[in-house]
């Protein structure tokens, strides 16, 4: 969807009459029933300006195409600007120009394509203006059929008109060259140079025709990415489908296309506990469903699932449009009915009611996401909700379903594949937290490297030495220890302490904690490592989960300030401290739950509590 349409002599008297910032602001509420912010506002008056003055030019054509704010299909992101025409050759061309007000940023190490920079009011890392442009290039090439069949050539730019170059410039820096390359970034000064990247292929104009087309065109996966995803899960071996993943499997891919013949609109519900397979039938979906031409997309609450198989597909390449079918769990808030084929909702029992920063955007992730899909999958765990925001439920998605006219179908995964594939010791866990009784009382006969040590550095040792080789076991930490910003990149800065035993929470600017061979020398908490697996785990229990009086019992007073997932809870606890307190007893078991269930050979633990300590090895005797 376009807000802002015309020729460039329409845009040039428009904004000559200062008349195009409020024509874009009628368009957004005509046709997207939004309000718009003044910031929003402010910006494109200032940068529409700076556009008027590369444009300013004889040799751009008067009747070539301008577009402003073109909705992406399916996501809530928007091109900044479009310049539409021909080449010499009669070759249809678009530039894409992706405006930025900023004044400067810092560059951001070991992180693929991001920078920080203020924005939104304080100090953020973002993707690289270049990494923005060409990505929202590649999802037009990739997803746009006119433009896939019409051989339209998309040239993506930045244009960042406050900014002042300096030698050794942070935005030109070698670690963004590939995305450079692609899309360059033009700042403060750079006028006439912009100005030449458009009359370089903008050579006559084409009244805006090539804008409608790709406007209007249908959405559908093009060959090549086919080709790619395909591919690459080919390769990836541990993506192979097993006993009742298949059946589930294909039952979804039977339901997409009931949907392609029918229209209706669907959804199906995979229940099933850690390691049975969500997330391996999510990845083979994303890859079938693209191959025969279906608009599929991954989303999932937390970014590190998305970030790991993104980068488990991508292999070594830092380029690669395979990040456009990852989302995040808020991208459906403006997507309008049906503009996806199938979302692949993974860990839906972490879905939020409202999506955005403040948590003021939206009506309810559940709903947008079934409200944007003809055919909507929610792959959940009740017992892994872990925050007080988590909404994810059987029943929610049954309500909402509902609302949206949605047929419901649900389906059960229960051959494990974690845990050496023992359903025995998820039942012991559960009885011995006492989430739910069971007659597991112990882990008599059950192949699982389970061992309670009397020292955090025991237990640290432990993992290390079974990482060695295969960098598949990590150290995880409930979240009882603060994680200030000062010092987040520092691998000296060890926020996690216990008597002598010192070390660091996962990095801040580093590779994904589940890749990054130094992981090894970090901690990582339930936010960087649920919807994800290792071999082996240590899960350090701190003072929120202690043994008294005979019981497991929760302390959600013990959890850092820093701690997002129990905001919100002191101020329930004052208005219904029994629901608040059943509440966090749930979320607390459950995060413990999530953590001593991510190795899939052996779980090492340390807790702070040592009648806890007791407990645990008396109620594991028999394995130890």
């Amino acid at each position: 969807m376009i807000i802002y349409s015309g020729s460039k002599a329409d845009f040039m008297v428009q904004v000559e009459e200062d008349t195009i910032a409020y024509t874009i602001r009628d368009n957004i509420l005509e046709k997207m029933h939004r309000k718009t912010p003044d910031a929003e506002f402010r910006s494109w008056v200032n940068s529409l300006e700076y556009m008027y003055k590369v444009l300013n030019d004889d040799g751009i054509p008067r009747n070539s195409g301008i577009a402003i704010e073109y909705n992406l299909p399916n996501t809530a992101k928007r091109v900044d600007f479009l310049v539409s025409g021909y080449d010499a050759k009669r070759s249809a061309n678009v530039v894409i120009i992706e405006l930025k007000q900023w004044e400067k940023l810092n560059k951001v190490e070991g992180l693929d394509a991001l920078v920080e920079t203020f924005t939104g009011g304080r100090e953020r890392r973002v993707v690289h203006p270049s990494y923005q442009a060409w990505s929202y290039a590649e999802m037009i090439r990739d997803y746009n059929e006119y433009a896939q069949i019409a051989g339209v050539n998309l040239w993506p730019c930045a244009y960042l008109h406050n900014y002042m170059r300096v030698q050794d410039d942070p935005l030109d820096d070698p670690i963004y060259k590939d995305y450079l390359d692609e899309a360059p970034a033009f700042a403060k000064g750079d006028v006439r140079k912009l100005r030449e990247f458009i009359k370089r292929v903008v050579e006559t104009g084409d009244d805006s025709e090539i804008l409608y087309e790709i406007d209007n065109g249908r959405i559908k996966p093009s060959k090549s990415l086919q080709d790619a995803i395909v591919g690459m899960l080919e390769s990836n071996p541990e993506f192979n489908l097993i006993d009742d993943q298949k059946v589930v499997f294909e039952r979804i891919m039977e339901l997409s296309r009931q949907c392609e013949r029918d229209g209706k609109k669907r959804v199906l519900i995979a229940t099933g506990g850690p390691g049975t397979g969500k997330t391996v039938i999510a990845m083979n979906l994303l890859a079938r469903l693209t191959q025969e031409g279906v608009f599929v997309q991954y989303c999932s609450k937390n970014s590190a699932p998305r970030t790991v198989y993104a980068k488990k597909l991508k292999g070594h390449r830092t380029k690669s449009s395979i990040d456009n079918m990852f989302k995040g769990s808020g991208a459906y808030v403006d997507a309008p009915r049906n503009a996806v084929g199938v979302v692949l909702a993974d860990e839906a029992h972490r879905l939020n009611e409202k999506s955005g920063l403040y948590g003021n955007q939206g009506i309810n992730q559940i709903h947008e996401i079934i409200h944007a899909a003809r055919l909507s999958v929610f792959f959940i765990d009740e017992c892994q909700r872990v925050t007080v925001k988590d909404i994810g439920s059987v029943g929610e998605i049954k309500r909402w379903a509902a609302v949206n006219g949605a047929e419901v179908y649900e389906e059960e995964l229960t051959s494990q594949f974690r845990c050496n594939g023992s359903d025995g010791y998820l039942a012991w866990l559960d009885d011995v937290l006492e989430i739910r009784e069971t007659a597991n009382y112990d882990i008599e006969g059950i192949d699982y490297d389970f061992e309670v040590l009397d020292s955090p550095d025991e237990m640290r040792q432990k993992v290390i030495e079974r990482n060695q080789g295969s960098n598949k076991s990590r150290i995880l930490a409930g979240y009882c220890w603060n994680w200030p910003r000062a010092g987040r990149a520092d691998t000296n800065t060890h926020e996690i302490t216990i008597g002598d035993f010192e070390i660091s929470w996962n990095l801040d600017g580093g590779e994904a904690f589940a890749l990054s061979p130094t992981s090894i020398n970090e901690a990582g908490c339930i936010h960087t490592t649920q919807g994800l697996e290792f071999e082996y785990v240590g899960v350090i229990i701190g003072d929120d989960l202690r043994y008294e009086g005979d019981h497991v019992v929760t302390d959600y007073t013990k959890r850092a300030g820093t701690d997002q997932s129990i905001k919100g809870l002191k101020k329930m606890e004052r208005e219904d401290p029994k629901h608040a307190l059943k509440l966090a007893d749930e979320i607390i078991k459950n995060t413990y739950r999530t953590l001593m269930t991510r190795g899939m050979k052996g779980c090492y633990v340390y807790a702070t509590d040592p009648n806890l300590r007791s407990y645990l090895k008396e109620r594991s005797a028999a394995c130890a």
